[in-house]
């Protein structure tokens, strides 16, 4: 008559796992890998160089698919995709205002959740990425890779964020945008008293300064008159540079 097996208890399993880790031979690159004496598996049976393309190569094709499936938020999708691989890079965009296209060059600044913001030496502007026809790098910029986009955190900025997170990021913008997407009107609303130009998706065009944003509209205040703008109606925002606002004031004033 057979006698049943003692069963194997955790710490006994895990004294063979540690023999065996023991016994087992190593290859060259496994102990380059080896930074401690913990009991660790392997991510993959290809080559560390090898799997890095191979998790690159899914990622995109995994936000391809999910974008084509996707017919609502698809378009953003691919576009927050590409303009995060670009951040702090020149970038150009074609977009849409009523019945013409426009043509943006710019470093990207912020990216949202449904935005994408860009500045240049004189301006800085909002684009809506319903409005974005198409967006690419420029002819004769270099295409740089993405390790200087990456945030220095210190020791004291890394207790700060596990011990009061929100109270932290709240205070940089920076780091808004490294954890958050903001949407358009969030973002707009950081921006009271800027000078803007907006154009509308019917051809029109406000100028003024922000005074509020909120409940889907947005206030611009102007030297004798208030405008409410809903947010969907917006395809395109550039801040006005002080001449373009003294120009704007004799022409209210002093009309032709």
């Amino acid at each position: 008559m057979s006698t049943k097996e003692k069963p194997t208890t955790l710490a006994e399993y895990i004294d063979q796992l540690w023999e065996e880790r023991r016994q087992e031979t190593m290859t060259e690159e496994e102990s380059h890998q080896k930074h401690n004496d913990e009991l660790t598996s392997p991510t993959s049976f290809t080559t560390t160089e090898e799997n890095r393309l191979v998790m690159e190569y899914m990622d995109q094709a995994n936000v391809l698919n999910i974008s084509k499936r996707d017919k609502r938020n698809g378009k953003a999708i691919r576009l927050r995709k590409f303009f995060k691989s670009k951040r702090n890079q020149q970038v150009e965009v074609y977009s849409k205002h009523g019945n013409h296209r426009i043509y943006t060059q710019g470093k990207v600044s912020t990216i949202g959740r449904d935005f994408i913001m860009l500045t240049n030496l004189k301006n800085r502007f909002w684009i809506p990425y319903a409005s974005i026809d198409s967006a690419n790098i420029p002819f004769d910029v270099p295409n740089y890779t993405n390790s200087h986009q990456h945030y220095i955190y210190d020791n004291d900025l890394r207790n700060k964020l596990l011990h009061d997170f929100g109270k932290t990021v709240a205070k940089r913008d920076i780091l808004k945008q490294q954890f958050f997407e903001e949407s358009l009107q969030t973002n707009l609303a950081s921006w009271i008293n800027t000078w803007v130009e907006i154009r509308l998706n019917t051809n029109e065009k406000q100028s003024g300064r922000i005074v509020a944003c909120q409940n889907n509209y947005i206030h611009l205040s102007t030297f004798q008159t208030n405008q409410f703008i809903q947010i969907r109606t917006i395809s395109y925002i550039k801040t006005l540079r002080m001449l373009s606002i003294i120009k704007h004031f004799f022409l209210n004033v002093f009309p032709f």
